[in-house]
């Protein structure tokens, strides 16, 4: 048997997970993000029990519980469908990079994506949400490939640490670039930074409709160069001899993370760490087959940022933290756990 075939040979075998435990584990976390969609929408500054949820859906309730469930339960859609698209975008950027460090924040690209609808706010009077989106999504693809080109550079071509160090650098610029385009403009200023916290508050039907066209587009472009990375976590020269245009690859996928983490910044604002944690998690449930790492990815970071906004509003009531700020106390410390246990390895 040649290198190239035992290699192969080698990350075929590690790819199998049983496929009943799989399922068990599907079922396992579809339940759980089932009762917290349910716990989201009941839980808040006001209570509202499962009999008044059921005659509100009715229109039957009174006028406090109608409109308890009428705010919650978009609010909680779009956290279900921007946790799903973080996820999965950390997920392809960890398998483009074959970094365990990658994440669209860490990586600089969702304050790529919020730098580009603050200037766009701020100097060309932007205002409609489809316009958001596709500033951000234009923003988020430049920031990318600037942060790969720099962790590119030198000796040893795009190194993990090289890629954290170049977007951790290249975030902190695009924050201080964001304060100094906001901070003169008391019109802009006070929206700016509540959204470049990142938030699910103050969601409608109509917002999470204009963003869907662009989820779906990324969610099927990841889904679709799942078998890919499969085989570009073999090596470039492996995957290269097993007849995979390695470039493409790269790009196609590398294009549908963009899609993904720069539609939900321009609605909810630059969450960070949900597609650091969640990929690492489902590696252990499922393995590193992306053509299950991605449904699962995007299963439970629905589940992570549905309960991190239901923590936000209980231990703060009657006001909330913003899911930004919880999502960030869980996964900073994850990062350093992540950074030890790989020690700035490639996947």
């Amino acid at each position: 048997m040649t290198t190239t075939e035992a290699t192969s040979a080698g990350g075929v075998a590690q790819l199998r997970r049983p496929r009943r435990m799989r399922l068990l584990w599907l079922l396992a976390v579809v339940a759980v993000l089932v009762v917290l969609m349910a716990v989201s929408v009941a839980v808040g500054s006001r209570e509202v029990g499962w009999s008044d949820i059921v005659a509100a859906l009715g229109g039957s309730a009174d006028g406090l519980d109608r409109a308890a469930v009428s705010v919650r339960i978009p609010r909680t859609v779009l956290a279900v469908t921007v946790g799903a698209a973080l996820a999965v975008s950390g997920a392809v950027m960890q398998g483009v990079t074959r970094n365990p460090l990658a994440d669209p924040g860490i990586l600089g690209v969702n304050m790529g994506a919020a730098l580009a609808v603050v200037i766009g706010i701020a100097w060309f009077g932007l205002t409609s949400a489809t316009g958001y989106i596709w500033t951000a999504i234009v923003g988020a693809g430049i920031s990318a490939v600037f942060v790969y080109v720099i962790g590119s550079l030198g000796r040893g071509g795009p190194m993990p640490l090289k890629l954290a160090l170049a977007g951790a650098a290249t975030s902190a610029a695009f924050v201080s670039f964001i304060t100094a385009i906001a901070l003169p403009r008391n019109d802009i200023g006070a929206n700016v930074r509540s959204w470049q916290i990142g938030g699910v508050g103050g969601a409608s039907f109509d917002r999470i409709g204009q963003l869907t066209p662009f989820l779906v587009a990324g969610f099927v472009i990841c889904l679709l160069s799942a078998r890919g990375m499969n085989t570009l976590a073999l090596g470039d020269d492996v995957a290269a001899g097993l007849g995979e245009r390695v470039a493409l690859t790269r790009a196609v996928a590398a294009l549908g993370a963009v899609l993904l983490c720069g539609a939900s910044t321009a609605i909810a604002g630059p969450i960070g760490f949900v597609g650091l944690v969640i990929p690492h998690l489902c590696r252990l449930l499922v393995g590193p087959d992306h053509r299950w790492l991605l449904p699962f990815s995007a299963l439970t970071g629905a589940g992570l940022l549905t309960a991190a906004d239901v923590l936000g509003r209980i231990v703060a009531r009657p006001s909330e933290i913003d899911v930004g700020i919880v999502t960030a106390l869980i996964g900073a410390p994850f990062f350093i756990v992540v950074v030890r246990r790989h020690k700035v390895r490639a996947l």
